[in-house]
């Protein structure tokens, strides 16, 4: 496989394991003048890499590392009054850095099957010893992003290597190409 495919900085390396004594710990933004700092009580359920559109990414990557904790378990510790919610009418309620753009917390408050959760990216944790990544999600939307279509069999296959079998709604070759519309209708993508 090609091991040049960077999917995201936390994973590229290998796939850390979990540590069992892991209790929580603190998110902190980018900013390194008043940080926002986030409390997590508790390991992370359901890690994995997203590729939606609507996660945060550090530069370069096509996934985001997103996990969920109950919504009783985040606190914001400081500088909370640099947070924006990004998208009020999404589900996920995703607070985040106005600074730096970093999503530090994404509560789902309306009914929904994932009501009472909190989206969170564990690598912005200060601790190490989170629980890994699983699997991949919405992997065929990182075209919407801009990757040309051609690319997916090697960044799927790089996610398989990874362990992380990557997941769609439909067949990957069915949801490449609703996604390829999506991107050129928006112009992600020319042609």
């Amino acid at each position: 496989m090609d091991s040049s495919i960077r999917i995201h900085p936390a994973v590229d390396g290998g796939i850390r394991a979990a540590s069992p004594g892991f209790t929580g710990g603190t998110l902190v933004c980018a900013c390194t003048d008043r940080p926002v700092k986030v409390r997590i009580e508790g390991q992370i359920a359901h890690n994995h890499a997203c590729g939606c559109t609507k996660c945060w990414k550090p530069g370069g990557a096509y996934f985001s590392i997103v996990a969920v904790v109950p919504h009783d378990k985040v606190s914001v510790l400081e500088n909370g009054d640099k947070l924006q919610v990004v998208d009020p009418s999404a589900l996920i309620q995703r607070h985040a850095c106005r600074e730096c753009g970093v999503h530090m917390y994404g509560p789902v408050e309306r009914e929904h099957a994932f009501q009472g959760l909190d989206f969170i990216h564990p690598e912005r944790f200060q601790e190490a010893g989170w629980a890994p990544p699983g699997f991949a999600a919405f992997v065929s939307s990182i075209i919407e992003a801009g990757v040309d279509p051609s690319r997916m069999d090697g960044i799927r296959g790089r996610l398989r290597e990874l362990g992380l079998e990557p997941y769609d709604c439909l067949s990957p070759a069915l949801m490449d190409y609703v996604a390829t519309w999506v991107a050129k209708k928006s112009g992600a993508l020319s042609g």
